[in-house]
């Protein structure tokens, strides 16, 4: 299993939409830079992530699990674009921010700390340890 992080501004998609979607989930559509798209190519059903809400928040909330590999993205007829399917699995007790995370040395390599801007993007297993003791789970 490989974990990633899905970052989404709250007023575009949100933790509670995503959350509202059930197991049926959603597509992480709308992707358009090619190494997030790349980054989706490489999922696998079953592969976690962390959502996470960007700009005004930039905090981690929740976790998901990717349950569709990657397929034709449905808001584009542009076949280069693709996307994987998500659903919600659990929120964290305590949102983890951006400040939180760049406050610790042991994540200071996290592609969040390095590229913020990339939308989605890889966590290693010790960082998805982290965070997610971080946030109380």
């Amino acid at each position: 299993m490989r974990y990633w992080l899905f970052k989404s501004e709250a007023s575009t998609w949100s933790w509670d939409q995503q959350v509202a979607k059930g197991d049926a989930g959603e597509e992480w559509s709308g992707v358009r830079n090619y190494q997030a798209r790349n980054f989706m190519r490489d999922m696998a059903v079953g592969d976690r992530g962390f959502f996470y809400h960007s700009q005004t928040e930039k905090a981690v909330v929740g976790t998901v699990e990717v349950i569709a590999t990657a397929h034709p993205d449905s808001t584009t007829d542009d076949a280069r674009w693709e996307c994987v399917d998500i659903k919600a699995l659990e929120p964290l007790a305590t949102p983890v921010t951006l400040d939180d995370i760049k406050a610790r040395e042991d994540l200071a390599e996290m592609v969040l700390v390095k590229n913020s801007r990339l939308s989605v993007q890889p966590v290693t297993d010790a960082e998805w340890r982290i965070i997610r003791e971080m946030g109380g789970l």
